[in-house]
């Protein structure tokens, strides 16, 4: 027993630990998903924010350096006019940042760029550009480098592009173009990101660690209240126990041996002389429904607690066991041919005692008509099936049951557990049931 309840303590231990382990996991796995959605949303903030702010700088610089340089002479790439804007371009915009510069007339005229082959070429404005120089908008847009009025900025990969309109002395609009790295855009939302990272993380890491004592005070409890549950079945178990033991010698020792006593004296009554053929017939009927009687509740007898399972072993009181189903019209067969050594007694007992309730299920609600029972054992542990082709049920109403007190082979259940071993019902509606249970002997 001492073994046991260290064996127990150990799994529970282990039980508490294992439930923890996966709060753990499962709060971690928390944590990284929301540390991937922060980063995403902070990413694309820091994006949005990067971007807007390539778009006021854009305005900035337009309306601060460019439009005030600009003359009406620019409409037509006057050089001079194109001198003053490049030199004001070249001091005051161009940075790490902001790598191109390209002034366009309504027409698709590039009158001004910092890179002067593009001066005096014409392409077509697509929608969003016209769009900007009629509405007076500010577009921002990646760059499609695939243009041909793109192909000196192809070397500089992946550009983001911020256009809007300006205006001459004589209110002519013009439309003002900037080329932005887009590198340090995606640079700016990492930016965002590892800035709210630490805080984002740190907190859900803390609060993760605040809730882990919790939740192993938690499984503590709940592994506490199991094993108190399991005490109180095992208890009610050993009380059931003693309780068959005592009313079984209490019979055995009483009522059985008066009533042999009386079928021996009405059977000596039935023999005398003195009576008439009639009494003689009568009492001899008598002594034999009194020994049938008696026959009946010593098969009663074995069933409450067989007298023979410490004295002759497992293998016979099984057979005594099956000797009563087989009484029902029930084919019952015990093979015991693997079972090469004498049980402990707490052993023979557990294994006897599931024996019992598998038959005693097959009788009431099994409607087999075979029952094949095989016992073996090795070195380390005992092992008991029982197959019955009965009706079969489903395992998840029949635990249903317990709810509503009904514990069956879900006490002995816990009991084979408290003894290291397993109880496995394998059993589906139709299909008769197998109950296998192995339990260890070191």
């Amino acid at each position: 027993m001492a073994r046991q309840r260290t064996r127990n303590d150990d799994g529970g231990r282990w039980m508490v630990v294992w439930q923890v382990g996966q709060f753990t996991l499962a709060g971690l796995i928390a944590v990284a998903i929301v540390g991937v959605a922060t980063a995403v949303a902070s990413q694309r903030v820091g994006k949005r924010e990067a971007i807007s702010d390539a778009r006021t700088q854009t305005l900035a610089k337009a309306q601060g350096f460019i439009e005030p340089a600009v003359t009406n002479g620019l409409k037509g790439a006057d050089p001079a006019a194109v001198a003053k804007i490049d030199d004001v371009v070249k001091r005051d915009l161009l940075d790490a940042s902001l790598v191109r510069v390209k002034i366009w007339t309504k027409n698709g005229t590039i009158v001004y760029s910092d890179e002067p082959r593009l001066i005096g070429t014409r392409y077509t404005l697509g929608p969003d550009e016209r769009a900007a120089l009629n509405d007076g908008l500010i577009e921002a847009e990646v760059s499609d480098l695939r243009k041909p009025e793109n192909r000196f900025e192809r070397s500089r990969g992946k550009l983001l592009e911020v256009y809007l309109p300006i205006r001459t002395p004589d209110g002519q609009r013009l439309l003002f173009e900037a080329y932005f790295r887009y590198d340090l855009v995606v640079e700016s939302g990492s930016n965002v990101w590892r800035s709210f990272a630490p805080i984002t993380i740190g907190a859900l890491i803390a609060l993760e660690l605040v809730q882990i004592p919790l939740a192993y005070s938690l499984a503590r409890r709940l592994r506490q209240r199991q094993l108190e549950r399991e005490g109180l079945l095992r208890e009610a178990l050993d009380a059931s126990d003693v309780e068959r033991r005592r009313i079984a010698s209490d019979l055995h020792d009483g009522v059985v041996q008066d009533l042999a006593g009386v079928a021996f004296a009405l059977g000596g009554a039935a023999r005398s002389s003195d009576l008439s053929p009639g009494s003689a017939e009568l009492l001899d009927q008598s002594a034999s429904e009194v020994r049938e009687s008696i026959k009946a509740l010593r098969s009663l007898l074995v069933e409450i607690y067989p007298p023979n399972l410490d004295e002759e072993g497992l293998e016979v009181a099984l057979t005594d066991l099956l000797a009563r189903v087989n009484a029902r019209s029930i084919e019952a067969t015990l093979d015991a041919t693997g079972l090469d050594r004498q049980l402990p007694p707490d052993v023979s007992g557990l294994l006897y005692r599931v024996a019992q309730e598998a038959l005693r299920n097959v009788v009431a609600h099994g409607r087999a008509t075979t029952v094949t029972m095989k016992v073996s054992s090795s070195s380390e542990a005992a092992m008991l099936d029982v197959l019955d082709d009965g009706i079969g049920f489903d395992p998840e109403l029949a635990e249903a049951t317990v709810k509503t007190g009904h514990f069956g082979l879900r006490a002995l259940t816990d009991r084979v557990a408290d003894a290291g071993g397993q109880l496995q019902v394998q059993s589906a509606p139709g299909a008769g049931t197998h109950i296998h249970v192995e339990v260890p002997l070191t």
